[in-house]
């Protein structure tokens, strides 16, 4: 089964301000930081046509009315742990997807609590007598099923689909609600005149992998029910692929000073989670905006693996400045670590290399000690002194995501 808090953010804040509970509202980021994006939203906001990811000013125009809120993650992570842990009365196979989703095999649960639809119902019941939460659950034979069955019906709401009726439940819904299906990938189906998820199930299979390559034929196991994905424990990760932070400047980034403030912050951030999961990356990439949000993307490979800032913000910095001609205004730059190993994989050491061995040794457990100090003291107790004071929103706390 699949479980989805229903407006999460939204929901735990109307908690904490219940006059609030029946007027359009919505958790929004400062405006005067440029992070003025709707993060989510009740019910009451959704009816008036707001919808998350959109600017403020956006909604405010459908909807004058509206009302928002700061965001406040430390909160949401607290009650997703909440949530989480009622999860875990029911059964140990709990795969958390985001802060406020989840899939859970209660396969070997029945025996102690009743059907599946019947596990659905009490952990609903549970968590709106407990936390004044309310969540869908999608009941189903695979995760893809479980997911859509969560987005079928809501708020507060269980779906079961099986085997049984997933063809009269999702085939007639459009294919861009398949899960997997974003707008580009609905637009090319369209084209060839397939606009429903059943469409998408009695396609030819070798005419979508030549349309969408191999994701074309998941697609088409997906519309079918062929999904044999097991549901992972919250502790089995699989490896991760890229490590990586970026933020929105609170101004535009004006010198090289300016840039090597952000880098060396976003990459302080990148490496000390490569080092957390045990990590190293052979490259990097950055992912940088100017003020008329032009992208351009670039990277490169190192000439060993690395966990150490110092590296991965040389090489950010590097690829920033060949990324727009000198003077150019910087909105935004992410920091990527990309093609992560083991950090215990060997690495041959070039005759040309920048940093000898030792050195490295020496930087990496310098490093090291500073993750001993903040796990003890806080992110904030020690960084580095080019980031003290900045202007231009680099934290001390390791804000941004993975």
């Amino acid at each position: 089964m699949h479980c989805d808090m229903n407006a999460f953010f939204a929901s735990v804040e109307l908690l904490d301000y219940p006059e609030l509970k029946n007027v359009p509202m919505a958790v929004c980021g400062d405006p005067k930081s440029r992070h003025g994006i709707i993060l989510a939203k009740n019910e009451l906001a959704k009816k008036a046509g707001v919808v998350t990811a959109e600017t403020l000013w956006q909604a405010k125009r459908k909807c004058p009315e509206l009302q928002t809120v700061p965001p406040n993650h430390a909160k949401y992570s607290h009650y997703s742990k909440l949530i989480n842990e009622i999860y875990y009365r029911y059964t140990d196979l709990v795969e958390p997807f985001s802060i406020d989703e989840s899939w859970l095999d209660v396969t070997g649960s029945r025996g102690l609590f009743g059907s599946g639809r019947q596990i659905a119902d009490s952990i609903r019941a549970t968590v709106k007598k407990e936390l004044d939460l309310t969540l869908s659950v999608g009941v189903s034979f695979n995760k893809i099923f479980a997911k859509m069955g969560s987005e079928y019906k809501k708020p507060d709401a269980t779906t079961e689909i099986t085997v049984e009726n997933y063809r009269n439940i999702l085939w007639p819904l459009p294919v861009s609600q398949m899960f997997f299906v974003g707008r580009a990938t609905a637009d090319s189906l369209h084209r060839i005149g397939i606009l429903t998820i059943g469409d998408l199930a009695n396609a030819d299979r070798a005419r979508l992998v030549k349309l969408l390559g191999k994701q074309g034929g998941i697609l088409h196991d997906y519309a079918n029910g062929r999904d044999n994905e097991p549901v992972r424990r919250a502790d089995d990760h699989p490896l991760l692929k890229s490590v990586g932070n970026g933020i929105t400047f609170t101004r535009n980034l004006k010198t090289e000073d300016d840039i090597l403030t952000a880098v060396t912050g976003l990459s302080d951030t990148v490496a000390s989670r490569l080092r957390k999961h045990k990590l190293k990356a052979r490259g990097v990439k950055t992912d940088t905006k100017d003020v008329y949000f032009k992208n351009i993307s670039r990277q490169k490979q190192l000439a060993c693996p690395t966990n150490i800032a110092k590296e991965i913000a040389d090489a950010a910095f590097e690829l920033v400045q060949a990324s727009f001609p000198s003077g150019t205004e910087i909105r935004l730059i992410t920091v990527t670590a990309i093609n992560v190993e083991p950090e215990d994989a060997d690495c041959q050491l070039s005759f040309f290399d920048e940093m000898p061995g030792s050195e490295r040794e020496t930087d990496e457990k310098l490093e090291r000690t500073i993750d001993i100090i903040r796990e003890k003291f806080g992110r904030e107790s020690i960084t580095y002194g080019g980031i003290i004071g900045n202007d231009i929103g680099i934290d001390t706390k390791g804000s941004g995501k993975d």
